[in-house]
C-alpha cells in the first residue's frame, strides 16, 4: 500500500480537525443512523487518542464503541479523478459509514486501510461516521485478558466479596500488556486522488555488486497505460531507467545507504503509468545474518538504541510529527543508531524520517500479550488468522524503507507453558513471514524472561532477541546475583551460535530521586544497573546489540505496580534526561556502529 503523496497528478484532502464525538456502550457499533444520535455530542480532535482529551474519567476508562462524525465536500474539479478514503489507524476495530451506508470494516489498530469512494458525487456534502471499538481480548492484537486480571494487577480471585463484586462491575478492558490502551482515530484521515488508471503498488529490492547498486523492481498498476521507472540521485540527475512492470536497474558507482553518522543516501524512484506518477525515496543497502554477525552492506553492525513507544501527554498514541522530530534529534544526541517499534507498527512518517536520518528500525507487529491463560492460548485463542493478516499488511506497507532491517513477529509470547504448541505456531508463522518480504530481511520475535531451556522456538529465529530483567523483576536489587544468573543464561546462548540482541533490560526510576548508596528506583541505581549488565554484554562477541527499556517514560493502566506509568525511561515522558541518559550518551558515542567486538 502506497503512502499518499501530492504531486502533479495526485492530490490530498486532509480530514483532520474537530469531529463530533460521543461514547456509547452498544454492542455492535450501530444504532446511530437516526439524526438524534449525535445530538449533544462533544468535539474531539482527530488525529489523536480520545482518552486524555477531556477532563472526564469516562473517556479515560471507556470500554467499547466510540463514534466520530464529520461532513466534507469534494471539490467539483475532482469529478474525473479516482478518489480514495484512507485511515492510517483506527484502534482497534472500525466500522465506516458514508451517507448512512456501511462501506468498510477493519480489524487492527496500527495499520492503514482505505476505501475507493470514486462513485460518490463531487460538489456535494457527504456525511462520514466512524465507529471505533477499543476492546481487547483473546482475539485481538495486542491481547487482553478475558475475565482475569490486568497486567501486573490482581483481582484476588479467591476472595468471596471480590468474586461477587466482579459480577456487578461495568465492562472493563484488562490488558495483558504494560502500556495504556489508547484508542480512537490515532492517525490521519485523508482523501487522496489519482487518475483512473493508476499505480497501485511498488516493490524496490536493492543489492550491491562491487561498486554497482542494483534495484530489482516490480510495479502493480490498474488500468491501461505504459509503465516506466527512473532513478534520480540527490541532485535530481537520472542515473538509471527502465520500462514495464518489472525489471532490474543498475546504478554505476552507487552511493550506499548507511546508518547515521554515516551518510543515509537516498535516491528517488519516479514511477509512471499512463497519466499517473508516484515518487518513492529508496536507499541501496543490504542486510544479512552470517554466523553470529548482523551485516549491513557487508559490515558487522552493532545495535545501539531503545525499545520505544508512541506515547505523549494529551495526544496519547495519536500522531505527533513534532514529537517524532524531537525523538529523532534525541536519538542522535544519545549516539544511538536504532530502535524497535515496540509493540506495534508506528506511523509511516517516523519510518520516512528514519530513512532520511539514518536510524535503523526493527519493525514489530502488535502481537503482544499472547499468553497468561490457564489453557493453551494457541488452541483456545482466536487471533491466529488476524496475526498472519497483520504481518502481511505490515510488510506490504514498510517493505521499501531502507531503515527497516528486520521484522519482529511479536513481543514476549508464552513459549514454555505449552512448548510444543508454541513451537508449532511460531515456526509456522516464521515460514509464512519469510517469503512475504521481497528483500528477504531477517525475521525474529522477542522472547520474554522464561525458562530458555524449555523454549524450543526462540533459538530458531534468524536473530535471537531477548528481554531480560535480572536485578529488577527477579533477584531485585541484588546485582551480584543478577550478574551470576545472567552469565549462566548467556553461556546457553553462546552455545546456540546465533547473534543475540538484548531487546529489553531496565529499571524503573523516579526522576530526581537520588541516593548516595544506590537502591531501586533511584537514578543512581538505574545507572549502576545498566553499567553492571553492559560490562557482561561487552564480554560476549555474539551479543550484537543493546536496547534498554525504555527510551522515555510512558503511560500505563492504573494498578498497584505502576505510579504515573512505567518509569523505566532514560528520559522522562516530557523528554528530560535522567542520569542513565548521560551514561548511555557517553557509552554509545565511544562504541562504533560497525566492527565493534571484532
Amino acid at each position: 500500500m502506497l503512502y499518499p503523496e501530492i504531486n502533479e497528478r495526485r492530490g490530498i484532502i486532509d480530514l483532520g480537525g474537530a469531529w463530533q464525538f460521543r461514547l456509547d456502550d452498544r454492542e455492535h457499533g450501530e444504532g446511530f443512523a437516526d439524526t438524534d444520535f449525535f445530538r449533544g455530542s462533544e468535539l474531539i480532535a482527530v488525529p489523536a487518542s480520545y482518552n486524555d482529551q477531556k477532563e472526564d474519567i469516562r473517556f479515560r476508562s471507556h470500554c467499547g464503541w466510540a463514534y466520530y462524525r464529520r461532513t466534507f465536500t469534494l471539490p467539483s474539479y475532482l469529478e474525473s479523478e479516482r478518489r480514495v478514503l484512507r485511515f492510517d489507524a483506527v484502534t482497534h476495530n472500525a466500522k465506516v459509514y458514508l451517507d448512512g451506508q456501511l462501506i468498510a470494516e477493519h480489524t487492527g489498530g496500527f495499520l492503514p486501510f482505505e476505501i475507493d469512494i470514486t462513485g460518490i458525487a463531487a460538489g456535494e456534502e457527504h456525511d462520514l461516521i466512524v465507529a471505533a471499538d477499543n476492546r481487547i481480548n483473546h482475539s485481538t492484537l495486542p491481547m487482553g485478558n478475558e475475565g482475569g486480571t490486568a497486567f501486573f494487577g490482581s483481582d484476588n480471585a479467591d476472595v468471596p466479596s471480590v468474586i461477587a463484586a466482579k459480577k456487578h462491575r461495568k465492562p472493563v478492558n484488562l490488558p495483558n500488556f504494560d502500556f495504556f490502551n489508547y484508542a480512537g482515530i490515532n492517525r490521519p484521515v485523508r482523501i487522496y486522488t489519482t487518475p483512473k488508471a493508476y499505480i497501485n503498488d511498488v516493490s524496490l529490492v536493492p543489492s550491491i555488486d562491487g561498486k554497482k547498486g542494483i534495484i530489482r523492481y516490480e510495479i502493480v498498476t490498474s488500468g491501461d497505460g505504459e509503465t516506466s521507472i527512473e532513478i534520480l540521485d540527490e541532485d535530481g540527475k537520472k542515473v538509471a531507467s527502465g520500462s514495464g512492470d518489472k525489471g532490474e536497474l543498475v546504478i554505476e558507482n552507487a552511493n550506499l545507504w548507511w546508518p547515521y553518522p554515516g551518510k543515509p543516501y537516498l535516491y528517488t524512484a519516479v514511477i509512471r503509468h499512463g497519466d499517473d506518477i508516484y515518487r518513492l525515496e529508496t536507499g541501496i543497502r543490504t542486510v544479512e545474518v552470517r554466523g553470529e554477525k548482523f551485516l549491513i552492506n557487508g559490515k558487522p553492525f552493532y545495535f545501539k538504541g531503545f525499545g520505544k513507544h508512541e506515547d505523549s501527554a494529551v495526544h496519547g498514541r495519536g500522531f505527533d510529527f513534532v514529537l517524532d522530530m524531537k525523538d529523532i534529534s534525541l536519538i542522535h544526541w544519545f549516539g544511538a543508531n536504532s530502535f524497535r517499534t515496540s509493540h506495534y507498527p508506528y506511523a509511516e512518517e517516523i519510518y520516512q524520517l528514519c530513512d532520511r536520518e539514518g536510524i535503523v528500525i526493527i519493525d514489530e507487529t502488535p502481537a503482544v500479550g499472547i499468553g497468561g491463560t490457564s489453557e493453551d492460548i494457541y488452541k483456545v485463542g482466536k487471533f491466529q488468522q488476524h496475526h498472519r493478516d497483520v504481518i502481511k499488511d505490515l510488510i506490504a506497507r514498510d517493505k521499501n524503507h531502507p531503515s527497516v532491517v528486520m521484522w519482529s513477529m511479536g513481543n514476549e509470547p508464552d513459549t514454555v507453558s505449552y512448548p510444543d504448541s508454541a513451537y508449532e505456531y511460531w515456526h509456522s508463522l516464521y515460514c509464512c513471514t519469510k517469503p512475504l518480504d521481497p528483500a528477504g530481511r531477517p525475521v525474529t520475535f522477542v522472547c520474554c524472561q522464561n525458562n530458555y531451556e524449555r523454549d524450543r522456538i526462540t533459538r530458531e529465529m534468524d536473530v535471537v532477541c531477548i528481554n531480560r530483567y535480572y536485578g529488577w523483576y527477579n533477584l531485585s536489587g541484588d546485582m551480584e546475583a543478577a550478574v551470576y544468573a545472567l552469565n549462566l543464561e548467556l553461556d546457553f546462548w553462546q552455545d546456540i551460535g546465533k547473534p543475540v540482541i538484548i531487546t529489553e533490560y531496565g529499571a524503573d526510576t523516579l526522576p530526581g530521586f537520588h541516593l548516595t548508596a544506590p537502591e531501586m528506583f533511584s537514578e543512581e541505581f538505574q545507572k549502576m544497573y545498566y553499567d553492571t549488565l553492559n560490562r557482561e554484554f561487552d564480554k560476549r562477541s555474539f551479543v550484537i546489540g543493546e536496547h534498554p527499556w525504555n527510551f522515555a517514560d510512558f503511560n500505563t493502566i492504573q494498578g498497584p505496580m505502576r505510579a504515573d506509568g512505567n518509569r523505566k525511561g532514560l528520559l522522562t515522558r516530557d523528554r528530560r534526561p535522567k542520569m542513565a541518559a548521560h551514561y548511555f550518551r557517553e557509552r554509545w558515542n565511544s562504541i562504533p556502529d560497525f566492527g565493534y567486538k571484532e
